[in-house]
């Protein structure tokens, strides 16, 4: 694991995960079977308004390592809804692994031509936004702290 913080650091976790979050929000409108793009289908934007607590998520991290400040209680909670929105994330690459996997069972009827290769970048944009997620929760351990509830007291001032 030490190996591969240092080859990923926490500026480059945070680039790319801003990267692929971007590609997999345009890359949720699209219709693999159909190679169109579905705007006005609610379900559509469910992730992008998942995504947007992953970007806050970044955003904080990357101000507490700035600042050099300690981790407070709103930062853990952000950091909970995280792991849930994980399941998310979970539950669209097995999806996404379900589509791919469908191309055996269709390939009879007409699929349009990018089907493969858009399943597999799909795919592969889900497995590494999982493990850049839980890369950047390490990051966050090693360079802002452990969440020490002891210490939350000690760093409120009662005259704010």
């Amino acid at each position: 694991m030490k190996h591969l913080l240092l080859i990923i650091s926490w500026k480059r976790t945070m680039v790319l995960s801003i990267c692929i979050l971007a590609m997999l929000i345009v890359l949720n409108f699209y219709g693999i079977y159909t190679n169109k793009f579905y705007f006005l289908k609610p379900d559509n934007y469910i992730f992008p308004i998942l995504a947007i607590v992953h970007f806050v998520y970044l955003y904080v991290v990357q101000f507490k390592i700035r600042e050099d400040e300690v981790p407070d209680i709103q930062m853990r909670n952000l950091e909970y809804a995280l792991y849930i929105i994980l399941f998310v994330y979970l539950y669209k690459l097995v999806d996404s692994l379900n589509n791919l996997l469908s191309f055996a069972i269709y390939k009879d009827h007409l699929l349009p031509d990018p089907f493969k290769f858009m399943s597999v970048l799909i795919l592969y944009l889900y497995l590494m936004l999982l493990l850049l997620t839980f890369i950047s929760f390490k990051h966050r351990k090693d360079q802002v702290g452990k969440y020490v509830f002891d210490d939350f007291n000690q760093n409120i001032d009662s005259w704010d």
